[in-house]
C-alpha cells in the first residue's frame, strides 16, 4: 500500500466532512438515504447473517430505522448498541443488546442518540454477530473509517468474530481519498453508498 502524501488531520477531516454533510440539502439527504437503505437490503451478504449488529441513527445520519425494521420484518436477530460508564472516558464502551421493538425498547441516551433500554433488552456476546452495520464519519477506498473520535467502535470491532462482516454505509460527501489511520483502527470490508457498494481495495 502506497503512502498519501500529506494526509488531512482527523480532526480536520472530521469537522469538514460534518460540515459537508450538514450543508446537504434535507430532502437530498432523506432520498440518498432511502436509496442507501434499499441497496444494503440488497447486499448478498445480509441473506446469511442470522444475527445483525447495526445502530439508530441521528442529526445528520443516514436514517436507518427502515433498514433495521426490515432486519425484524425478515426474522433475523436485531442488535442494537449502548453506551455503558459514561461519566469515564477510559472505561466508557459499548454493549450490544438484542431489540425485538425499536420504537418501545430503546430510549435517548446521553447524547441524544436512541439506544436499547437495558430493562427491556439483554445483553448480548458481541461474538454473535455475523454483520455489523457501522456509524462514521467519513470512508475511504480502503476500507478506512473515520469516527467520531470517541473510539467506541474500534474497541468493539476488535472483539468480534473474524468472519462479521463489517458493512458501512454513507452519503457521497463522506467518501475521501483517505482517511489517517493509526495502529488501533479497524477497517470496514464493504461500503454502501446510494449509487450502490463501493468495492474497497488493499492497492
Amino acid at each position: 500500500m502506497t503512502a498519501d502524501p500529506d494526509p488531512e488531520s482527523k480532526p480536520a477531516l472530521r469537522a469538514r466532512v460534518l460540515s459537508a454533510r450538514a450543508a446537504m440539502d434535507a430532502r437530498a439527504r432523506a432520498a440518498a438515504g432511502a436509496a442507501i437503505v434499499a441497496h444494503l437490503l440488497r447486499q448478498p451478504t445480509l441473506s446469511t447473517a442470522r444475527t445483525v449488529a447495526a445502530y439508530v441513527g441521528f442529526d445528520t445520519e443516514i436514517d436507518t430505522t427502515p433498514f433495521l425494521a426490515a432486519v425484524l420484518a425478515q426474522g433475523r436477530r436485531l442488535l442494537l448498541p449502548r453506551v455503558v460508564d459514561v461519566e469515564s472516558k477510559t472505561r466508557r464502551h459499548l454493549v450490544l443488546h438484542e431489540v425485538g421493538d425499536v420504537d418501545r425498547e430503546t430510549r435517548p441516551g446521553r447524547w441524544g442518540i436512541r439506544e436499547p433500554d437495558p430493562a427491556l433488552c439483554a445483553a448480548i456476546d458481541p461474538l454473535e454477530a455475523d454483520l455489523i452495520l457501522v456509524p462514521g464519519v467519513a470512508f475511504d477506498r480502503r476500507g478506512g473509517r473515520l469516527g467520531y473520535g470517541a473510539g467506541f467502535y474500534d474497541r468493539l470491532l476488535s472483539g468480534l468474530r473474524p468472519d462479521c462482516l463489517r458493512v458501512a454505509a454513507c452519503f457521497p460527501v463522506q467518501l475521501v481519498p483517505a482517511v489517517p489511520l493509526e495502529a488501533h483502527d479497524q477497517r470496514i470490508q464493504r461500503l454502501v453508498t446510494d449509487r450502490g457498494e463501493v468495492f474497497l481495495t488493499d492497492e
